[in-house]
């Protein structure tokens, strides 16, 4: 059964030893943000810390920061059953399913009521320009259309009642901000804290503009998420969350957000970006606060888009390439411009053709290596001993300059333009190659029978 919400999940890593409870007091600068830190670096437990300084609502942090949870929040074993879950709910979505009441609506602030400063929103980076609200879910309706997005953006407070959000031209948030904006309208926003984990893994999804993640998480879920209506905004937000922000993105009103640690590994500048101001705040009785860290990989960032990017990237190569077994994001390329590709493969040169096509995915990879069917595309030794011992790369490697890429690459020559770049790393075809040196019985062997 999916789990009905944040506590669930909680109490299921609880069960399995992955959650420790830090009882000495803590600080939103930076403190907590060290423990999320720590735990990624470590592959360690989930933190929930009961005794924020200042506030007297505990934050839970390190939720999403390796796969073993991921695959807890999924309810599978293996990273190729999470990809078959989630490209099952890519292919079945299901629509959310509307409900009277909601816990998240437990307690309601409005007007002079409303006041940031009373939840315990981390500062996570040396530089970052303030508290961050990090793994929400922001969920807006296109003035237009009226279809809904529902994903994850930066979201830095300002002050007791506003907030900055990035969000690129390129995705769905920023697609609505500008055309409320070329309509001189504001839009209005829910940023939803503290969900059922499916949701967040879920709005990572690469679909197209229109569909509301939210059904791809009733997919995975195999049940719809339930919604309850906003109480300031006509929008529709998961009942079961902790915590409701309201608001409205004002349009042509901008003000300094950042820096922020990104997923890169190196600060996102500081840029003048919308302002939401908020309309009213709703949570639980006894709210929890969701912290979740990016930065030098790994961190909850790169561990909640590896799914969704492994299972779209999966379904789209599949569709002409039937013969790619397995796609990876590593870690190592902070998720999103690195991938790893499996292929059994068929006819010559066709990992050249995998390759093209996997660099004009909408994931924006920088990278993309093709390994054959042989190799573990998750081992990165095993993907690295493959490019050092099957590739050459005056033959096999392919440059393509001046491509669309991810605005947040450090090393591009100008903003959003940088070069890509793909490696065969697959045995040449249908001519004989050196033989992989076996062990007889290691497969099998267990320490245990031998004792």
């Amino acid at each position: 059964m999916p789990f009905h919400d944040l506590r669930e999940f909680l109490a299921a890593l609880d069960a399995a030893g992955d959650l420790v409870r830090v009882r000495r007091p803590v600080d939103t600068r930076f403190e907590i943000a060290a423990g999320i830190r720590k735990m990624s670096d470590l592959g360690g437990p989930t933190l929930w810390f009961e005794n924020v300084t200042g506030h007297d609502m505990p934050v839970v942090g390190a939720v999403f920061t390796t796969r073993s949870k991921a695959l807890l929040a999924l309810e599978v074993d293996t990273a190729a059953e999470g990809n078959d879950r989630f490209s099952h709910g890519l292919r079945n979505p299901i629509e959310p399913r509307l409900v009277a009441l909601g816990e998240c609506q437990e307690v309601v602030h409005t007007g002079g009521e409303i006041d940031l400063h009373s939840f315990p929103m981390p500062v996570y980076s040396e530089k970052d320009g303030g508290p961050y609200v990090t793994v929400a879910l922001e969920v807006s309706k296109d003035p237009i259309d009226r279809t809904i997005n529902a994903s994850v953006y930066r979201v830095m407070r300002t002050g007791k009642s506003r907030m900055s959000v990035m969000s690129h031209a390129f995705q769905g948030l920023g697609t609505h901000m500008a055309r409320a904006e070329r309509r001189g309208e504001p839009l209005e926003v829910a940023i939803v804290n503290g969900c059922d984990p499916v949701l967040l893994y879920a709005s990572q999804a690469k679909v197209p503009q229109g569909v509301n993640e939210m059904t791809v998480a009733g997919g995975i879920r195999g049940k719809p998420v339930d919604v309850v209506k906003c109480v300031s905004v006509d929008l529709e937000v998961p009942a079961s969350a902790e915590i409701v922000i309201e608001g409205r993105v004002l349009p042509g009103e901008r003000v300094m957000e950042g820096p922020f640690g990104e997923f890169t590994g190196y600060y996102g500048p500081a840029e003048e970006n919308h302002v939401i101001e908020v309309t009213a705040i709703t949570h639980r009785r006894d709210p929890i606060f969701l912290a979740g860290m990016t930065g030098l990989p790994p961190t909850d960032n790169h561990i909640l888009k590896s799914f969704a990017y492994e299972s779209a990237l999966y379904e789209k190569l599949r569709e002409t390439f039937p013969e790619v077994t397995a796609v990876a994001y590593p870690n190592w390329g902070g998720v999103q411009y690195a991938a790893v590709i499996a292929l059994e493969q068929r006819y010559k040169a066709q990992a050249r053709h995998v390759i093209l096509t996997a660099l004009g995915d909408s994931s924006r990879p920088k990278l993309v290596i093709v390994v054959d069917d042989d190799i573990d595309v998750y081992d990165t030794e095993m993907v690295n001993w493959a490019i050092m011992t099957r590739s050459q790369p005056a033959e096999d490697t392919i440059v393509v300059p001046r491509v669309a890429g991810g605005p947040l690459d450090p090393s591009a020559p100008e903003k959003e333009v940088i070069s890509v770049w793909g490696i065969d790393a697959t045995r040449p075809f249908g001519v004989p190659y050196p033989e992989v040196v076996k062990v007889p019985g290691a497969d099998e062997f267990r320490i245990e029978d031998w004792r």
